[in-house]
């Protein structure tokens, strides 16, 4: 006669290993049985079934932590040293913090803020900035631009146009971009000669290529030394990592 389980029965066979508890070896109607005495159990012990999904968080979350870690660690060099993206802040910085981003993206325009409240109250940040337009064509039409603009005018003229490309409304037509960029005093027709050239192409293509390996499907991306964050962050918990990483 199959013995139905005490609580403390029960859980003690539901924490052997799966070898040691051979459901096979079981009648059908001590399988049976088993089954309704661990639903019995659940049901007057619902909070056992929360505590088992926050452990499989956790361990998802490490899982990701490491295959993150692991991702960044790969493609160190691409991320930290590529030689052609925007670098900011303090070049000299002992945090480094690159940013894949998008000109359409609203949570960039918000994380653009929090980023530069960063490098002000922050001097040892290195920032790099990496051209990732995922958003449709007006998106690509910013980027080649700003991308066009680096490479002719340098990265100070790269800077002002990418601040005022985070903060303006409306749609991005080459009209627009071409006013921007007289009022900085560049020559609007020597970037719009480059923004369809090789070297143009090629930056964008290389900064796609890196975000497919990260496995990088949205913006704002940051990494921030060997963590990967997915998403917008505010600057108090962004400052927090920084100083977390400092240790």
């Amino acid at each position: 006669m199959f013995r139905i389980f005490a609580p403390a029965a029960l859980i003690a066979a539901l924490a052997l290993p799966a070898a040691a508890l051979d459901l096979s070896n079981m009648s059908d109607e001590e399988r049976a049985n088993f089954r309704e005495e661990i639903r019995a159990y659940l049901l007057e012990n619902p909070q056992i079934i929360m505590e088992a999904v926050a452990v499989l968080e956790e361990r998802q979350q490490a899982e990701q932590a490491q295959a993150d870690l692991n991702l960044v660690t790969d493609n160190a060099e691409a991320l930290f040293n590529d030689g052609y993206s925007f670098v900011g802040g303090n070049p000299d910085g002992d945090i480094t913090l690159v940013e894949f981003l998008d000109y359409r993206c609203g949570f960039c325009k918000r994380a653009h803020t929090e980023v530069a409240k960063m490098l002000e109250t922050d001097g040892n940040i290195r920032l790099i900035v990496k051209e990732f337009p995922i958003l449709g064509e007006q998106s690509l039409l910013a980027s080649r631009f700003a991308v066009a603009t680096k490479q002719v005018a340098g990265d100070a003229a790269y800077k002002g146009l990418n601040d005022a490309l985070m903060t303006m409304t409306g749609d991005v037509t080459l009209r627009t971009l071409r006013r921007m960029a007289s009022t900085f005093g560049l020559d609007a027709d020597a970037i719009e000669a480059r923004m369809d050239s090789d070297e143009v192409t090629e930056e964008i293509a290389r900064t796609r290529a890196l975000a497919q390996r990260l496995q990088i499907t949205g913006t704002p991306t940051f990494v921030l030394q060997d963590e990967l964050l997915r998403g917008f962050l505010p600057y108090d918990e962004m400052m927090a990592l920084v100083d977390e990483k400092r240790g």
